[in-house]
């Protein structure tokens, strides 16, 4: 899922970037208010971390227009502001949650996975492509009944793999989905991590499920009994 901090403290806004791809998450990073609006125009978001003291447009009026414009995108404003006015204004103009610097990271985790799953509809049903299975909740990946550890970027991978109900899926798709819109990864990288899944999710149990759509991408199957 992507995020898009909105910060102007570069250390705490790389600080924000960093932890939250840890925890398996895309991140958009912006300093600007009016970019900020941009940015959540233009694209989808999972959530967005919201300061509110910003050029451009401060927090407030770019959360108070998203709401204006039907986005309903779920909204936290970050602030060294500190005051029960401040946290009521925030809420007022339509954000989900307040959080006031120094926040603690693991609470804002909590938060921020919070916000998004009241904002959800329903969980991500589990996926099946034949017996290989993947919880998009618990990110889980299972063969056989056998639990296979990925990374967050193999798991991400490997969801919109099956996601895609056996379409080839292209290279720039899975780096898109994948990887910052910022970062500028090589599209080599796809080719690695596919390498990686295969020698996880195929390899032991004798599978060939990843299939290399020559000049396309890759397609998610069953099983696949010829050469990739």
């Amino acid at each position: 899922m992507r995020v898009l901090v909105v910060e102007d403290e570069p250390r705490v806004a790389e600080a924000l970037r960093v932890g939250l791809n840890a925890e398996g998450w895309s991140t958009d990073v912006t300093g600007d208010g009016t970019e900020a609006l941009w940015y959540a125009e233009q694209h989808e978001y999972a959530a967005i971390l919201l300061d509110i003291m910003l050029p451009g447009l401060n927090g407030y009026r770019v959360c108070a227009q998203l709401r204006a414009a039907g986005n309903t995108t779920p909204i936290i404003m970050l602030t060294a502001k500190d005051g029960e006015y401040d946290e009521a204004e925030a809420l007022d103009t339509g954000a989900d949650d307040y959080v006031t610097k120094p926040f603690s990271y693991v609470v804002l985790l909590a938060r921020l996975r919070n916000a998004v799953r009241r904002r959800s509809p329903a969980p991500s049903p589990v996926i099946s492509v034949g017996d290989l299975t993947l919880d998009p909740a618990s990110r889980i990946c299972a063969r056989t009944g056998e639990q296979i550890s990925l990374t967050s970027k193999e798991f991400t991978l490997l969801e919109m793999l099956a996601s895609s109900q056996g379409q080839v899926v292209s290279k720039r798709q899975l780096l898109e989905g994948g990887w910052d819109f910022a970062a500028e990864p090589d599209i080599n990288l796809i080719e690695v991590h596919i390498s990686a899944l295969r020698r996880k999710i195929d390899l032991p149990f004798g599978r060939r499920s990843i299939r290399t759509v020559r000049g396309h991408g890759y397609q998610l199957v069953p099983d696949q009994d010829s050469h990739a």
